[in-house]
């Protein structure tokens, strides 16, 4: 048992993607007015209820975790964290985490990051991840919790954007992960995880990436539509999500599906973190915000 075995059931690499988000919803809501003490906190809060949640999704997942390929020597399938231990360290990783949001930043920003998690590890990951072809579905709305708790832990309210942020990161989510779904396919189907494309097949899967990649797209323009961000987001939108619609279009001709969803996979997260990035940089400012800048 080392330091190491305790970072890695965190699974550091979806915190790091989650940090990511929650920056874009916080500074569109910011507007170039950063208060860099509460992004801190929201940072740091929403990292520890990730964690928790991939904890305990690691405690859930054990059994199914040693019958897959990628997963079979993570930490708790070894052996080298106790279960007891790895139940309190996630207990204690999420009641900080929601505290620190709920004392440092505000009650509307802890409330999206227990929803995110109740979602997360009670209802995908207890129940509807081997259940339910449409666990997918319910899962995705965990993952769009950061930058809404990025965005409400700036405004304190549930408005238009938060809302648009919540509906592009959730039907970011399905083909993001029906992708990754297609090149593990054997490592699905070995643990009778009942995925899209291992229950209903590979084509039709195609045809849900396709469709909520285009609904995706057009979520993204909303942000710019509703006079949230400016015009250099929306080229990146546009840009992004067209040339990643062309890449779900290509897969009915793929001669190699594992490799197409491979590559449809990695684009999905330069998409998502170049928006990620548009909109950190390129808010609209409304006339009523320059005004209380303005005024003495």
């Amino acid at each position: 048992m080392s330091l190491k075995h305790f970072i890695q059931i965190t699974k550091p690499g979806i915190i790091f993607g989650n940090v990511l988000s929650v920056a874009g919803g916080f500074f569109l809501a910011s507007k170039g007015h950063v208060d860099f003490g509460l992004f801190l906190v929201a940072m740091i809060g929403t990292s520890l209820v990730v964690a928790s949640g991939c904890v305990f999704n690691n405690c859930i997942d054990r059994d199914i975790d040693q019958k897959m390929e990628r997963t079979r020597n993570r930490v708790l399938v070894q052996g080298l964290v106790s279960l007891r231990l790895a139940l309190v360290y996630a207990t204690v990783l999420g009641v900080v985490g929601v505290g620190l949001l709920y004392f440092k930043a505000n009650a509307l920003a802890a409330l999206f990051a227990v929803i995110g998690f109740v979602i997360y590890v009670g209802f995908y990951s207890l129940y509807l991840k081997r259940k339910s072809v449409h666990g997918t579905l319910v899962g995705s709305l965990s993952g769009a919790m950061p930058p809404v708790i990025g965005y409400v832990a700036v405004s304190n309210s549930f408005d238009l954007a938060a809302l648009t942020l919540l509906v592009m990161f959730s039907l970011w989510q399905m083909p993001h992960s029906y992708a990754i779904a297609i090149f593990r396919f054997n490592d699905y189907l070995a643990a009778s995880i009942p995925v899209l494309p291992v229950k209903r097949g590979i084509r039709v899967a195609k045809r849900h990436i396709l469709i909520y990649i285009l609904a995706f797209l057009l979520a993204t323009l909303m942000l710019t539509f509703g006079g949230y961000a400016g015009l250099n987001y929306l080229a990146v939108a546009a840009a992004m999500g067209m040339y990643w619609l062309y890449m779900a279009w290509t897969g009915y001709k793929a001669k190699d599906d594992t490799v197409w969803a491979r590559k449809l996979f990695v684009f999905s997260i330069f998409t998502i973190t170049a928006l990620s990035v548009a909109m950190s940089l390129d808010f609209q400012v409304t006339k009523e915000l320059l005004i209380t800048y303005a005024a003495p």
